[in-house]
């Protein structure tokens, strides 16, 4: 889950570091801290990530964020920029769960190709075919060496140099 860190001013209002993505008036899209796509408030300096639109609270000054009119019908009301489409075209997912890691969609379809074309594994992270739910192509390195099976060729007890 993204978070946004404590920034400029001690109230964490100033943006420093994020910057809004071209697209025109009225578009309200911009890019967090943590790299990951977001919803920028009217005040132009808070960048709330997507996962946190229409979560039921504030994050915007002014309250745009959980707008009654983009809120009312998720996702179909939503602007599209914050909404990500999962293998099953009837599920989606919002745009920053996309290649964090974790298998939001249920199929992996936010971690793999076709459907989405990601990174490979983090630094964080051991590259192997999971046999853990949560995740798809790579599991977090503090999962190594624990002595539990998380991948299903093992290498996560016996390859991965731990965290």
């Amino acid at each position: 889950m993204n978070k946004i860190f404590p920034q400029g001013d001690g109230d964490g209002n100033a943006a420093a570091g994020t910057k809004a993505l071209p697209g025109g008036e009225g578009v309200q899209t911009c890019v967090t801290l943590m790299n990951r796509t977001g919803f920028l408030c009217h005040d132009r300096r808070r960048c709330v990530p997507a996962s946190r639109v229409c979560d039921g609270v504030r994050t915007c000054a002014q309250g745009e964020d959980e707008d009654e009119a983009m809120c009312r019908d998720v996702p179909q009301s939503l602007p599209s920029f914050l909404v990500a489409r999962c293998g099953d075209p009837s599920s989606w997912i919002y745009s920053d769960q996309k290649c964090d890691g974790i298998n939001n969609c249920g199929d992996c379809s936010d971690e793999l190709s076709p459907v989405t074309a990601c990174p490979p594994c983090g630094p964080g992270w051991w590259r192997c075919p999971s046999i853990v739910f949560k995740y798809c192509d790579c599991i977090p390195r503090v999962l190594c060496r624990d002595h539990t099976q998380h991948c299903s060729d093992w290498s996560d007890e016996y390859s991965c140099p731990g965290p």
